[in-house]
């Protein structure tokens, strides 16, 4: 049986959920429940990133311990996944005991095989991502992302031999073209790598200067830095070394990321598995960031967007379509409520809306609710169900490939090519002939297509598929749903059954 793993990044808790946090948890549910649908057994991994710096900043801020406050602000996004229909298997999070214990082991084991050692370095220290800068990454002197002036540090610490790892990372990329995928991402990884400039990796804080993490297991006088701690919560959550699901699901691990984390999972992440014995991931996906009037989201400018109350004012099937059909995957994307309510509008009232009011009706109207048997099939069913074939197609392929805008648009062919059959066979007409052999093929038709419909759509729009398969009369199991069969099953709604008005 083929499997898929998919992680968002844990999320890191110096600030509650935002669009840009839905955005990728969304996009990831829907990644595990299409897999799923594909005849697939799926995994599916999120949590929250809770030591560091920011967080104890944060935690003094709100008067708390850093302990306080990482629970109360990791419950938050505990608490909104449910409300989001979101999926996860399991929810991990850096300060759990089992998270704790197999970041010591693998510091050990990294150690052990002489690739962390003890050395002073003095850099450009930017508290707000938690790393230090060469001078060549600084913009203007400031940090690229925060545009404040780093403070120069200067102090022993201990190092990851991370450019030891470079020739092999090259040709790991340069062997597996889609490791990293949009292209432009492998591209932007491939360029560093060739660079030159890939240095060693600060591992540890000392402990004079932060307390707030895990222990090197190997000096008790130092932290581990955040990333080197949180990147291994993917392994850590599949329970590395020996557990069953490391075994069953890390060989199809796809991490899914925004881009301002590219580097980290790009080039830390897969030279530490390297060091520590561990085979890399077989994908990390990289998506844009959600732009509000063409301006990254920011507290301080104030135009964060809050998903619940997008999901409250629009219904939150609506809301979850919007995301993954207005992103262009792996670009940035505008987010703005005039085009959320135009994007409803079309393609949701109008197109698939109107298909599901017509043809219900019609049901009623000519055949009291009950799904009638099709007749002898004519030249215009076929060609509908040629259009059906290739819409379903587009979108399965499109939707493996992380290109969920083409395939909504993809099946979107199908609920406009439908609402046209309509128009051409004019079932009022048929009615009035008194054709009802005719007819019954007519709606039968149109009721089997809206079925494959809506299975489609349940990876995206969960709760609408089913309301949508439930007025169908189709009694929908997803363990039972294979989408590949769906190109050339037919017949599966079942005739004198009642649909609903």
């Amino acid at each position: 049986m083929q499997r898929f793993y998919i992680t968002t990044p844990i999320y890191y808790v110096n600030a509650k959920p935002h669009l840009g946090h839905a955005y990728t948890t969304t996009v990831a549910d829907s990644l595990n429940r299409f897999h799923r649908l594909m005849g697939e057994e799926t995994y599916f991994l999120t949590g929250t990133d809770e030591h560091g710096d920011k967080i104890v900043q944060a935690a003094e801020s709100n008067g708390q311990t850093p302990q306080e406050y990482v629970d109360t602000i990791s419950k938050l996004f505990q608490d909104l996944w449910p409300n989001m229909n979101i999926s996860n298997n399991d929810f991990i999070r850096t300060t759990d005991p089992r998270h704790k214990e197999v970041v010591q082991q693998i510091l050990q084991k990294v150690y052990d095989a002489g690739d962390i050692y003890f050395g002073e370095y003095g850099g450009h220290y930017c508290f707000g991502c938690e790393r230090f800068y060469t001078e060549k990454e600084l913009v203007n002197g400031l940090c690229p992302d925060h545009q404040t002036k780093p403070e120069y540090i200067a102090e022993k610490n201990y190092f990851f031999k991370m450019s030891k790892y470079r020739d092999w990372l090259l040709e790991h990329i340069n062997k597996n073209p889609d490791f990293i995928r949009p292209e432009r991402y492998k591209k932007e990884v491939v360029s560093l790598l060739e660079s030159g400039e890939l240095e060693d990796l600060c591992i540890s804080r000392p402990k004079s200067r932060l307390t707030w993490g895990i222990e090197l297991p190997f000096d008790a006088e130092y932290v581990t830095y955040v990333w080197f701690d949180a990147l291994i919560n993917y392994v850590a959550a599949l329970g590395w070394p020996d557990g069953e699901k490391f075994n069953k699901f890390w060989p199809v691990a796809n991490h899914l990321v925004a881009k301002d984390i590219l580097k980290p999972h790009a080039i830390f992440w897969p030279t530490m598995l390297k060091a520590a014995g561990i085979e890399p991931y077989q994908h990390l996906n990289v998506h844009g960031y959600w732009l509000v009037e063409d301006t990254k989201m920011s507290k301080s400018i104030g135009n964060v967007v809050e998903p619940l109350a997008m999901k409250d004012a629009y219904g939150l099937d609506a809301f979850r379509y919007f995301l993954l059909r207005e992103m262009s995957f792996g670009q940035d994307s505008s987010f703005s409520e005039k085009a959320l309510v135009g994007r409803l509008n079309a393609d949701l009232a109008n197109d698939l809306g109107n298909l599901f009011n017509r043809t219900l009706s019609m049901t009623h109207k000519y055949f009291g609710g009950q799904i009638p048997r099709p007749d002898v099939e004519d030249v215009v069913d076929a060609e509908i169900k040629k259009i059906g074939q290739d819409a379903m197609q587009s979108f399965q392929d499109f939707f493996s490939d992380l290109k969920f805008s083409r395939a909504l648009e993809g099946l979107w062919e199908l609920v406009r090519g439908l609402n046209k059959y309509i128009d051409e066979t004019a079932p009022w007409a048929l009615y009035k002939a008194k054709n009802t052999g005719r007819l019954s093929t007519v709606i039968y038709v149109l009721l089997e297509n809206m079925r494959k419909i809506a299975v489609h759509l349940w990876p995206v729009m969960p709760e609408a598929s089913e309301k949508m398969l439930e007025q169908l009369g189709f009694n929908f199991d997803p363990e039972k749903v294979n989408l590949p069969k769906e190109l050339d099953v037919w017949g599966l709604i079942e005739s004198d059954i009642t649909v609903a008005k």
